[in-house]
């Protein structure tokens, strides 16, 4: 496969979206099961089967409008929230920081996977072997991405979860209620502060401070801890 072309580009980002993101909502799913709440697995989303996971703004628009822009150089997605019971846990506030935190600790493991499968590609024949390569680096930095996206202290993402389970109730209910807006506020972040950053000239792609650089700083670590450097 000709490593220009924009079928390269666009699957070497599809792909792994394709592990990353059904792994993340299985394992809040998976780790709410074993504490206690079932809701999850009656509904049949403790599984790495993608379609079950499916938003269509998150997995599909958000997706396709980033490859579209970037020109098959960029992709980034979320997939539908996993229902959790959080009466059903056994330890609630406990319980609540371990359902949350599995989903980004799932992309950490599935990054750092890819990046010993990395060892694997002499395996492969010549052809193969470039797209590969790409895969298995653009898996690592998407699940960075998720990883550090998905820690943001904000609802509905998993670190405003956390901080939801671990503030006092007060405070926790004053943050519980930003949950509605919390997407909106997101994408402004993503789509209008970057664009106005660009109007008046200043750097206000926030995304890029808090996730794109640490992303890829963590990448560089990681390939240096499996010896790729």
């Amino acid at each position: 496969m000709d490593e220009h072309s924009l079928i390269f580009r666009i699957s070497i980002w599809v792909v792994p979206l394709l592990f990353a993101v059904p792994l993340h909502e299985a394992a809040h799913g998976w780790v709410a099961y074993k504490l206690g709440d079932n809701t999850a697995y009656l509904a049949g989303r403790v599984t790495f089967n993608p379609f079950k996971h499916i938003d269509p703004f998150g997995t599909i628009i958000l997706p396709a409008m980033l490859l579209f822009a970037s020109a098959g150089s960029m992709a980034f997605g979320f997939a539908k929230p996993v229902p959790v019971n959080f009466m059903g846990l056994r330890s609630i506030r406990r319980d609540m920081v371990l359902v949350a935190i599995a989903g980004p600790f799932s992309n950490l493991f599935l990054a750092f996977a890819s990046a010993l499968l990395l060892h694997t590609v002499d395996w492969f024949p010549d052809f193969a072997r470039a797209w590969l390569i790409s895969t298995l680096f653009v898996s690592m930095l998407i699940n960075m991405i998720l990883f550090f996206f998905n820690l943001i202290p904000l609802p509905p993402l998993d670190g405003g979860r956390v901080l939801v389970a671990i503030l006092p109730r007060s405070l926790s209910i004053m943050v519980s209620r930003l949950e509605r807006a919390g997407f909106a506020i997101i994408l402004g972040g993503l789509f209008l502060l970057p664009w106005l950053g660009d109007a008046v000239g200043m750097d206000l792609n926030i995304f890029q401070w808090i996730i794109g650089m640490p992303a890829r700083l963590s990448v560089s670590m990681m390939m240096d801890l499996v010896g790729l450097r």
